[in-house]
């Protein structure tokens, strides 16, 4: 992929990406041009190769994944005021249950020392919103392979965080 990630279809897609994750509540004090900026801060900080738009994605999605995380977790902390921070995702499956974000954190956290591979497709799936497609080529696995993996994250992922 060239220098110039930034272009208006990389920007554009990253844009509606942070727009998906501010509507699934993941955190309603961080407006998505703010979200986008600062993965964007985050990941061109790195001296990091991009094979592909698919491969930057997954990494911004990571980027934003930390981001939303930390956030969250300064929140969370009792001389900020505490308090959990709900958020609802549709991702995840037809429970469509309110999760917290620093829970589903942890759970992938825990994934990632099971499978990192499914860790990283959830990671892309939830935070990134790549497709299937999109994740086999990142990964270098099929769709099917990825779509696999996928349906073990969420799987695992609800068990956890039901379980917690």
């Amino acid at each position: 992929m060239d220098d110039s990630l930034l272009d208006d279809q990389v920007y554009g897609q990253l844009r509606r990406l942070a727009h998906k994750l501010h509507g699934n509540s993941f955190e309603n004090t961080l407006q998505p041009t703010a979200l986008l900026h600062e993965a964007w801060m985050k990941v061109s900080k790195t001296d990091h190769h991009y094979e592909s738009q698919g491969h930057f994605q997954a990494v911004a999605a990571r980027a934003m994944r930390q981001i939303l995380v930390d956030r969250a977790r300064g929140r969370l902390r009792q001389k900020r005021g505490g308090g959990w921070q709900q958020v609802s995702l549709t991702g995840l499956g037809a429970t469509d249950a309110a999760l917290g974000l620093v829970e589903l954190d942890d759970a992938l956290t825990k994934l990632a020392k099971v499978d990192a591979l499914a860790c990283e497709v959830a990671q892309m799936r939830v935070f990134g919103g790549l497709t299937m497609a999109e994740i086999g080529g990142v990964t270098g696995k099929s769709e099917r392979s990825a779509a696999r993996k996928w349906r073990f994250a969420r799987a695992f992922l609800l068990e956890v965080m039901d379980a917690e």
